[in-house]
């Protein structure tokens, strides 16, 4: 027996909302809200995916919210309306926060230093659950060879790492030699004119 290419019901049953649009809004919302008090008070680390597990919860969370906020409707139409509503609210946290931004640290968190003038600062580390191993797969990543070379380490909001190595930036140092050679030029030319006059 063949599958059916098509019937009188195709249509209605793709776009038929089996919820009330008011319900198919408010679910999205509810569950936006709970991501967002959730990931603030668990912290940064699962936003870095620093390892597989930090990973496997992230894919995990977004599988596990998806019925609660599509319910029994499996309709195009309230697929569409609850992604509509994602990023309606989305959009409008964003842009409420933009233009407070005491409320936009208090939701987001602040930056936590990891690494200061050098030295690590374990209290930081543990604040975060990072392990130093963890920090150093984070150093590679940025081309340093150790947390040694790293002056400075910043784990934003956000879940990104800022890092500044502890050598001077490359057109410093170009300007340092570049310094020291014409020091060095001079010195020839001045022990030249001194050999002449001599």
């Amino acid at each position: 027996m063949f599958p059916v290419l098509w019937s009188n019901q195709t249509l209605p049953d793709m776009f038929n909302l089996a919820l009330p649009i008011a319900e198919k809004m408010l679910r999205p919302a509810i569950v936006y809200v709970f991501l967002v008090v959730v990931l603030r008070i668990f912290g940064k680390r699962e936003l870095a995916q620093l390892n597989p597990f930090d990973l496997v919860v992230l894919l995990s969370l977004s599988n596990t919210v998806q019925n609660a906020i599509i319910g029994d409707d499996n309709s195009v139409t309230g697929g569409m309306l609850g992604a509509f509503t994602l990023l309606l609210i989305n959009y409008l946290v964003v842009r409420f926060l933009f233009k407070h931004r005491r409320l936009d640290q208090f939701v987001e968190g602040k930056p936590t230093t990891l690494i200061e003038n050098g030295r690590l600062r374990k209290k930081a580390l543990a604040k975060e659950l990072l392990t130093e191993s963890e920090l150093l797969t984070v150093a590679h990543r940025q081309g340093f060879t150790s947390t040694k070379d790293v002056e400075l380490c910043v784990l934003e909001p956000g879940g990104t790492f800022f890092l500044q190595g502890k050598q001077p930036p490359l057109a410093e140092q170009r300007h340092k030699e570049l310094s020291e050679k014409l020091d060095e030029l001079a010195r020839m030319i001045a022990e030249i004119k001194k050999e002449k006059s001599g």
